[in-house]
């Protein structure tokens, strides 16, 4: 286990080195210059030329790609090139506790519609039940973020004003005033993802449900709650995990637009604003950040597997 978790992290940090290298250098082929749009008609030539060198953007792009490589191994992501010019740690150190606390507050609504959905569906399988849980899963996976995410606001922040529209409170200045502000912008990411993993509960339930030791299970006189949660459903949790690790990591992505939305500036909200402005550091600070989440969240369901099911056995 040691060697194989091992071997996992150094192929991690080779794949996030790879994405952060390919961004770093499609960045700088996007036609336009960044120093020009920032100063607009505010500075002539010689400013921008300035500009330039004090940002060190006047070196050669392998020059500029040496530099931040070796500042990024001590920890220095740099500073933004717009506005303020803060440090793009602190950028991210405020974005991702927001990010992180969408995401997983939209994962643990997505698992609990989902779970208890596929295990009604794949035992009432061809029944009212099935058919109503298989109609929402279907409008789950056809309504946009975006869609579901304004007809909360209109509902729930601007009819009833039970819960606030735009915003973001940190977890250290109450709990309940930080679940407030996510709960919607939660259902809206969380309910999509939920329909997903509630149809693959009910594939891979059904399965299992068919195996011969399903049927010796049940001739032993294993009441059917121990048939369920004893046997069936951890076999049938091999293919769950793998799409809801996948899930995890594309809630990240999927939260982009509804941060936006609910006027919560968190990764995607960095990352949009980064893009537009052109602001190198930030990009590849936040693009960092995201293929992080998304390797290490492949490596987690990799060792469940593991946990899971003993007879698999990670060499």
């Amino acid at each position: 286990m040691a060697s194989y978790m091992l071997r996992r992290l150094i192929g991690s940090v080779i794949v996030m080195w790879a994405v952060a290298t390919l961004v770093f250098f499609m960045l700088r082929l996007v036609p336009g210059d960044p120093i020009a749009a920032m100063l607009a008609d505010a500075g002539g030539p010689d400013e921008i030329e300035a500009m330039k060198r004090s940002l060190g953007l006047d070196r050669s792009v392998f020059v500029q790609y040496v530099i931040w490589f070796q500042n990024m191994l001590q920890g220095d992501l740099g500073n933004s090139i717009y506005g303020s010019r803060v440090a793009v740690t602190s950028v991210l150190s405020e974005a991702i506790p927001r990010t992180l606390s969408l995401s997983l507050l939209a994962f643990v609504i997505a698992l609990a519609i989902a779970v208890p959905a596929g295990i009604l569906s794949a035992t009432r399988r061809n029944s009212a039940t099935d058919t109503t849980v298989s109609l929402f899963a279907f409008l789950g996976l056809s309504m946009p973020d975006f869609w579901l995410a304004i007809l909360l606001i209109i509902v729930f922040a601007a009819n009833l004003q039970w819960l606030p529209a735009i915003g973001y409170v940190p977890l250290a200045e109450g709990f309940w005033p930080w679940l407030r502000h996510l709960i919607l912008p939660a259902i809206a990411i969380g309910t999509a993802f939920s329909a997903i993993i509630a149809r693959m509960i009910r594939s891979s339930l059904l399965e299992v449900l068919k195996a011969d030791y399903m049927r010796t299970a049940r001739a032993k006189g294993l009441t059917p709650w121990m048939v369920m949660f004893g046997h069936a459903l951890p076999n049938a949790m091999i293919p769950v995990i793998t799409v809801i690790g996948i899930a995890f990591a594309l809630l990240i992505s999927g939260a982009v637009v509804v941060e936006n939305v609910f006027a919560i500036k968190g990764l995607g909200r960095v990352l949009i604003e980064g893009i537009l402005n052109r602001d190198y550091p930030v990009v590849q600070g936040a693009v960092l950040v995201v293929s992080a989440i998304f390797v290490f969240s492949n490596l987690i369901v990799d060792l469940l597997y593991g946990v899971i099911d003993p007879r698999i056995r990670l060499n």
